[in-house]
């Protein structure tokens, strides 16, 4: 009775041992970019220099997505 019981347990520990986390979502190829600053920055801690970019803000851009909201969400106030 209690190899039963006890056989579920250690079927789920057996699958769970079986299988490595994130082993096979990767892709197997060499990177381009590697040591690349403006993509990885200068130290893994650090921030990519593409982050640094900033751009001017376009008001109508905003009112278009606005639209977009009202439109795919049906309702008046979008802006919450």
């Amino acid at each position: 009775m209690k190899l039963k019981s006890l056989l579920p347990a250690l079927l789920v520990v057996a699958l769970a041992s079986s299988c490595d986390y994130q082993k096979n979502n990767r892709i197997k190829q060499k990177d381009v970019r590697q040591g690349d600053t403006y993509v990885y920055g200068v130290h893994p801690d650090s921030a990519a220099a593409q982050t640094k970019q900033t751009y001017t803000a376009k008001p109508e851009l905003e009112v278009k997505a606005n639209e977009l909201r009202a439109k795919l969400f049906n309702s008046k106030n979008v802006s919450e």
